[in-house]
């Protein structure tokens, strides 16, 4: 019976931890997208700066 219970336990304890684990990948995939969205739009911003702008007369 301890045995079963300390089994248990041990499985709680360790599913919660990988829910854990889980949403901080989650939030690190989302910000990974932001940023790398950031760094594109800033490249297409430098590209459009360094061509003189925006060509209006």
């Amino acid at each position: 019976m301890k045995k079963t219970v300390i089994l248990l336990s041990a499985l709680a304890f360790s599913l919660s931890g990988c829910e854990v684990v889980g949403g901080i990948f989650k939030a690190g995939m989302v910000w990974g997208i932001i940023l790398v969205l950031l760094v594109i739009f800033g490249i297409i911003y430098l590209i459009n700066k360094g061509r003189g702008g925006s060509n209006n007369p």
